[in-house]
């Protein structure tokens, strides 16, 4: 048995340690011989560096490590997202968008892109005809061959339904709007940028074969690797532990070279409910999302015959964790890669940014900070130090959100409830403050100030007891 783990040249701050790198081996070590994989490899990224990495092997004398490359099966959609998220910043597309408004003739067009986004067009799982990843892609060559002659399964909004030819449609969109192959434009915009250069459609040496594990017995046979064609946008890339870890950690902050901060958040803010049967299981715009002991947690499995691959990060923790091996079932690579994200942030937890005062705060920002009632329900209006309006209730059950200032006096909702939605200072005929408006909603500085417009109005008595 070879094991490899560790990496050199972690800065001191960030650094895991020792029992901490020994229960992520630990916990691979186990993954590995149960889940009976030929290899596994993995890698935890903290604080924007690739912090650990292990890999356990069946090959003595050999093993791979964070540059050897895997099939990483439908991670490839999170990558696809990126690309359309990055059309809708460029204001070449928006979410809302029909497909048909931008790829015609699919028969499908009404579905919209954030839809397909989300798997909530309605759309089939999988295509028609033989099992798509096994089979050549000569046998779909065109967009009908993908989706067949009954594309939809359910009322597209209605529910989540998981879709590959929902994928091989955005990565079609991709191509027609940016009028280059998906795999050029996904390396000119994503890859390159963000140095993930062991990434590829393709794989390239070093690289792990794909393995069939007998389910009754420790024997194994090697799995064909189709090019998927059409579906290339839905599965067909090959990466690495480390890559993938560096990915992750952009997917938790941004880059402005390929995603703002605002926007890899929209990425994993819930777009769809959960899925059926699994309550903390949700889906965002090309993201799992998964609810754990009250931390929240984004990311994507993926899976192609003698593959699979799992990768998770949680944002407040500032750790993401990955995981690949080449097996074709045995092992959960999500489930591995949730608990070596767990083990990082029980054992380690974040040490918080030194407090620092917001430099050029917004007289108007400052002017409507402080309590707030909604209706008699008290809220708390703060500004923090990035310049964003968090509103949370006060001692009591209520919906708290952040909002982003719109640059015209108004606030953007960027979490819960309100997501999306305006909040707006409302004053007076003397230009005073008067109360705020968050989607419709009232709040005003004392429980149903009579002075402000409560809808419904306010009793003209006033407060009261009984007697």
């Amino acid at each position: 048995m070879r094991t490899h783990t560790g990496v050199t040249d972690v800065p001191e701050d960030v650094a895991l340690l020792p029992t901490t790198r020994r229960s992520l081996l630990h916990r691979i070590a186990v993954a590995q011989a149960e889940g009976r994989a030929p290899s596994l490899v993995a890698a935890v990224g903290r604080g924007g560096e690739v912090v650990w990495e292990g890999a356990r092997t069946m090959t003595e004398g050999h093993g791979p490590d964070g540059s050897v490359q895997y099939r990483i099966g439908s991670i490839s959609k999170t990558f696809t997202a990126v690309l359309v998220m990055r059309l809708r910043d460029e204001g070449l597309l928006e979410l809302g968008d029909p497909l048909e408004k931008h790829l015609p003739g699919t028969g499908v067009g009404e579905v919209t892109i954030a839809q397909l986004l989300s798997h909530t067009a309605g759309l089939a799982a999988e295509t028609p005809g033989e099992w798509w990843e096994r089979t050549p892609a000569g046998q779909r060559p065109e967009l009908a061959d993908v989706l067949g002659e009954q594309p939809f399964k359910h009322v597209p909004g209605s529910l989540f339904h998981y879709s590959n030819p929902g994928y091989t449609l955005l990565g079609s969109l991709v191509e027609a709007v940016r009028g280059r192959p998906w795999e050029e434009v996904l390396r000119a915009e994503v890859l390159e940028p963000l140095g993930l250069d062991r990434t590829s459609a393709e794989p390239r040496q070093p690289h792990a074969g794909g393995w069939a594990v007998h389910p009754w017995a420790d024997v194994m046979m090697p799995e064909p690797m189709e090019d998927l064609g059409l579906m290339a946008a839905a599965g067909q890339l090959w990466s690495t532990s480390r890559d993938l870890a560096r990915f992750a950690m952009f997917l938790t902050r941004g880059d402005d070279r390929v995603l703002s901060a605002e926007s890899v958040r929209e990425m994993r803010t819930p777009a769809a409910p959960p899925e059926a049967g699994n309550a903390q299981l949700g889906y965002g715009l090309g993201l799992q999302l998964l609810q754990v002991d009250g931390r929240s947690w984004a990311g994507h499995g993926g899976s192609l015959p003698g593959f699979v691959a799992g990768l998770w990060f949680s944002e407040a923790d500032d750790v993401a964790a990955v995981v690949l091996a080449n097996c074709t079932s045995g092992l959960p690579p999500m489930t591995v890669a949730g608990d070596l994200l767990r083990i990082v942030a029980e054992a380690e937890p974040r040490i918080p940014e030194p407090w620092r005062p917001f430099r050029e705060a917004d007289p108007v920002s400052l002017e409507v900070v402080g309590p707030w009632y909604w209706g008699t329900t008290p809220f708390g209006l703060r500004l923090g130090a990035d310049g964003l309006l968090e509103l949370g209730p006060l001692g009591v059950t209520g919906r708290a959100a952040r909002f982003r200032p719109a640059g015209d006096g108004t606030w953007v909702g960027l979490s819960g409830y309100y997501t999306g939605e305006t909040l707006r200072v409302v004053r007076g005929p003397d230009g005073s403050l008067s109360h705020l408006d968050l989607g419709s909603f009232v709040f005003t500085r004392l429980p149903y100030d009579a002075g402000a417009p409560v809808p419904g109005g306010v009793d003209p008595a006033g407060w009261r007891g009984i007697g």
